[in-house]
């Protein structure tokens, strides 16, 4: 069976531009995507930073490329990712999606922030963030929206945050995020210092300039 977002026969995203090149497609989606990022950096979208407030928020980034931006995929995903020798990551399966999203936004909303040392800060964000990308809601643009919307949560609740850190060192965020999800059936391989240590770079340079 093919995958119903894709145009018959190719791996190319049905998209509202027509477009059936995937490397015309991902250069379209980069142009729209960022554009969207920066109109939410400067107005961030309101919302009560739960499911709901996440799948409008992929909205409004993709809304101009995909006719499904904003709405849980409908299949199950795998990604080769080269730093797992080409396993994928274990995302949440459709059924499972919207409770394994919540739980996480649950627990990142009770987290009493102001009490937390920066290192724990760090640790707690790195941990709710890996938890939240793991999931993969999305038939495309997770990590963007994930990491678009922590960055807003925690400028909602007063800790500084470096975007640029993370847009400057992509991939790397990237690997940091697979590395901090590797969990199998067959064992737990997962690496969290990766991306604990950029996040704690990033709030120490949001707080600095604070």
């Amino acid at each position: 069976m093919g995958d119903p977002y894709c145009y018959k026969g190719t791996d190319v995203l049905k998209n509202k531009l027509g477009i059936r090149d995937s490397e015309t497609l991902q250069i379209a989606e980069i142009d729209y995507s960022c554009n969207a990022i920066h109109e939410l950096t400067v107005s961030p979208l309101d919302g009560g930073y739960d499911f709901a407030h996440f799948c409008r928020l992929h909205k409004y980034i993709f809304q101009e490329i995909y006719d499904w931006a904003g709405k849980p995929r409908v299949v199950s995903i795998v990604k080769e990712e080269p730093v797992l020798g080409g396993l994928s990551v274990l995302y949440s399966e459709p059924e499972k999606i919207v409770h394994d999203a919540t739980a996480v936004l649950d627990g990142m909303r009770r987290t009493e922030w102001g009490n937390l040392s920066l290192d724990e800060q760090a640790g707690e964000f790195a941990n709710h963030l890996a938890e939240l990308w793991k999931v993969h809601p999305f038939r495309e643009g997770n990590t963007r929206t994930t990491i678009t919307f922590v960055c807003q949560y925690a400028e909602s609740v007063g800790m500084g945050i470096d975007r640029k850190l993370f847009q400057d060192n992509s991939q790397y965020m990237r690997n940091a995020l697979v590395a901090a999800t590797a969990i199998f059936p067959e064992g737990d391989y997962r690496k969290p210092a990766y991306l604990y240590r950029i996040v704690k770079d990033s709030f120490g340079r949001g707080a600095a300039k604070g």
